[in-house]
C-alpha cells in the first residue's frame, strides 16, 4: 500500500509515520527486519519506531508484522510486548509470519537468521 498525500490527510499520520511505514512496504514477503535497522535507515531510534509501528492504521497491509527484535526475539505486536497482557497479539503476529515462513521457537526466537533483512532504500 503506498502512502499518498491524500491517504495521510484521510488517516491522520505524522511524516514521521509515514517514511517509517514506507520502509516497512519494502520488506519483502517472508522476510523480517528490526527495529534497529529501520531506526538506522531512519537516523532515529527504535522507540521511535516502535511508537510509529504501534500506531499503524493500515495494518497488515503495512506489515508491521514484519519486524522484530536485534536479538532474533519476536517482540511487541499492536503496543503489547511479549505476553502481556493476554499475548493474543504476539499470537497473531506469529502465526502472520508463519504464514509467510518465518518461524520461531517457542520460546519466541527467529529460528532462520537468513530472513533478517535490512536493504532499504530511503
Amino acid at each position: 500500500m503506498a502512502l499518498t498525500d491524500s491517504t495521510r490527510s484521510i488517516i491522520k499520520i505524522t511524516p514521521y509515520q509515514a517514511r517509517v511505514y514506507a520502509l516497512l512496504n519494502q520488506i519483502p514477503r517472508g522476510k523480517v527486519s528490526t527495529y534497529a535497522a529501520l531506526s538506522k535507515a531512519l537516523e532515529s531510534s527504535p522507540r521511535a519506531v516502535g511508537g510509529a509501528l504501534r500506531r499503524n492504521p493500515f495494518a497488515p497491509d503495512v506489515p508491521c508484522h514484519r519486524v522484530i527484535s536485534a536479538d532474533g526475539y519476536v517482540g511487541g505486536f499492536k503496543g503489547e510486548w511479549q505476553k502481556a497482557p493476554s499475548g493474543i497479539n504476539c499470537e497473531k503476529k506469529l502465526a502472520l509470519l508463519a504464514e509467510e515462513g518465518v518461524l520461531f521457537t517457542e520460546n519466541g526466537m527467529l529460528i532462520e537468521k537468513m530472513r533478517v533483512w535490512s536493504e532499504f532504500c530511503v
